[in-house]
């Protein structure tokens, strides 16, 4: 008798719990959603990346719209002011200001990441090797890269910079872009050995050795993906400042020259007494570009780096 009771009992928790269990969405989130999650309750970081993207959009869309040809030039029209056939005015050369500006966002943009890319591969490769191997390679790579470290890096940029006339101008932007990545990896470096040297210590790593795992798949697949978060925020970073290196260069006369802009070389119109003083347009436009890229890219930085904060991730 009691057996019969309990079934009915039985089968109606069970179909309760069943239930409960269709109704419930269970919300399992790894790391990266976290972060994400994080990243995107924070108003400054979020503000930075869309000002970076419409940024981005700007410079690729724009020129490719206004259908002009980079060399072309009107001198019917030099120095005009901002007016509804020209929104930013013309040049001394009468080329649109407008065209040029987002022009030269392409090219200072795509130094910043070729410049960050380099450092990367750069820097994950030394410090990957050094924290795997230890010993003699650990203190040959590092050596090294303290050698490249201790070098003064805008002296050293601008020097190497002045002594490569002789790079074709077409050339002249990758040129520029590796220069600045040679001379930036130390740091990431650094800090990809001091995580990779905690974490072949791990217990996974424990079991990749008893797998038989080569040492390429240990560092590559299982150690590399465990610093990742360190490496894009280091990059973003040193993006932004890729692209301060650059826009330096250029207004100095050292980076990518005319016929082909970048903010740099915009704002070294501003040199010439006559354009500072009565052709603003001509040279602001570039600066307060150049401002904005690099402060969005440092709050998106910022906020990249408190995502990925495991202190920050409960």
């Amino acid at each position: 008798m009691g057996k019969t009771n309990s079934e009915p009992v039985n089968k109606f928790q069970q179909e309760a719990i069943a239930e409960k269990a269709a109704d419930e969405k269970i919300d399992a989130v790894g790391p990266w959603m976290i972060a994400w999650r994080k990243f995107r309750a924070n108003r400054v970081a979020m503000a930075g990346l869309v000002i970076f993207s419409l940024i981005v959009l700007l410079v690729i869309f724009v020129p490719i719209f206004m259908g002009i040809d980079v060399n072309y030039y009107d001198t019917s029209i030099m120095n005009q002011a901002p007016s509804a056939a020209h929104w930013l005015g013309t040049d001394a050369q009468g080329r649109d200001c407008l065209f040029r500006l987002m022009l030269g966002g392409r090219i200072s943009i795509l130094v910043g990441v070729l410049a960050a890319l380099l450092t990367v591969v750069l820097g994950c490769l030394v410090g990957g090797l050094a924290g795997f191997y230890g010993g003699w390679v650990d203190n040959l790579l590092m050596r090294f890269s303290e050698i490249v470290y201790s070098l003064p890096f805008t002296p050293m940029i601008i020097a190497v910079a002045a002594t490569m006339l002789w790079v074709p101008q077409t050339q002249k932007m990758y040129t520029v872009a590796m220069l600045i990545g040679i001379l930036s990896w130390p740091g990431l470096a650094r800090l990809v050995r001091g995580q990779i040297l905690t974490l072949r210590e791990q217990e996974f790593m424990q079991a990749c050795e008893a797998l038989g795992f080569s040492d390429s798949s240990k560092i590559f697949k299982h150690l590399m993906p465990n610093v990742i978060s360190l490496v894009i925020v280091n990059a973003t970073l040193q993006m932004a400042g890729a692209i301060l290196t650059e826009a330096g260069l250029s207004y100095l006369g050292m980076g990518i020259m005319p016929p082909q802009p970048s903010w740099g070389s915009l704002m070294n119109l501003g040199q010439n007494a006559q354009a500072f003083q009565n052709y603003p347009w001509q040279w602001v436009p570039a600066g307060l570009m150049c401002l904005l890229t690099v402060v969005s890219i440092n709050l998106i930085g910022e906020g990249l780096r408190d995502s990925f904060d495991p202190k920050e991730i409960q």
